[in-house]
């Protein structure tokens, strides 16, 4: 199976006083044939234009504003400063709320998984969390920040891995009403105990054991198989896509067993103060900095002189 070692983001998890540098990589490959727009004249990628529904007219980005729509073809228009007022804070944290037992999130939530893998020494604490997490039976509740985007998200482990699942907000799920289903329980869905038995000796007939290999996409695989054909006669054109930004570095682990003791004694911590303490040791560095760079200047200055 392909995997990918490139990291997508860099933070910390935090819970308690508890802080883990972790790099998320992705966990996941999208499925499917994935078809660009190319110009048929040139090879050049071809993109999605700002067109008037009505008039069919290309429009000037300077005329665009973002609109949301609250009632049947009544919309609340909003600017960029009311947006960028209500983003959510960019925390560099996987912040766990609360450990709940695993069996609690129904799949229908999970929506999109990462591997959480530790960076700057945070071997050991990555290791107690995930040990931690197998042993009690819990799962980390988490919100998260990526790319200016709040998220809810489920901290799993996963053999030597931890996961981050992302998940799908409660007014994102649909209730079941409205649905027409049978009564639970064999006797409320008139199920009689002969078609139960039988039911049961076809699912142990089929039962087996979790491969993922023994499934396959079978129409990504006929075009991946034309793919390679038109490749192999030398039918094949060029795309220059553009390059992606780097992830930026983030922060370092301090003494583990201090932090579990002051997390038990004190209970939780608000992320506000540990990003208070994080702004103080940015601004001494700078403070310091500043004052070197006016010595040195001035030790030139006098130089200079002499």
């Amino acid at each position: 199976m392909a995997t990918s070692s490139r990291t997508l983001w860099k933070g910390a998890i935090t819970f308690g006083l508890v802080h883990i540098p972790v790099g998320l990589h992705t966990a996941s490959i999208e499925q499917g044939v994935d078809f660009d727009w190319l110009d048929k004249r040139s090879m050049d990628p071809v993109g999605y234009r700002r067109i008037n529904k009505k008039t069919g007219k290309e429009i000037d980005k300077d005329n665009i504003v973002k609109g949301v729509e609250y009632e049947d073809g009544k919309y609340v228009v909003i600017s960029p400063d009311e947006i960028e007022a209500v983003y959510p804070r960019t925390t560099q944290t996987i912040e766990i709320q609360r450990f709940i037992d695993a069996n609690e999130i129904p799949f229908v939530y999970l929506e999109r998984p990462y591997y959480v893998a530790p960076i700057n020494k945070g071997q050991k604490v990555y290791a107690l969390l995930r040990e931690v997490l197998i042993k009690t039976g819990k799962v980390g509740l988490a919100k998260v920040v990526i790319a200016t985007k709040q998220h809810l998200a489920v901290l799993v482990p996963s053999g030597k891995a931890l996961v981050l699942n992302l998940l799908r907000w409660g007014d994102e799920v649909k209730t079941l009403e409205g649905l027409d289903l049978p009564p639970a329980g064999v006797k409320g869905a008139n199920v009689s105990a002969a078609e139960m038995k039988m039911a049961e000796q076809l699912v142990g007939d089929m039962s087996g054991k979790w491969d993922p290999e023994d499934f396959k996409d079978e129409f990504k695989h006929a075009v991946m198989k034309i793919v390679q054909q038109k490749v192999k006669a030398g039918d094949t054109e060029t795309v220059i896509q553009p390059e992606e930004e780097a992830p930026e570095e983030s922060s370092n682990v301090i003494d583990l067993t201090e932090l579990l003791q002051r997390s038990l004694k004190g209970g939780k911590t608000t992320a506000s103060a540990a990003a208070g303490k994080k702004r103080s040791a940015k601004t001494a560095a700078k403070s310091g900095a500043a004052r070197k760079a006016a010595a040195k200047k001035a030790s030139a200055k006098s130089r200079k002189a002499a």
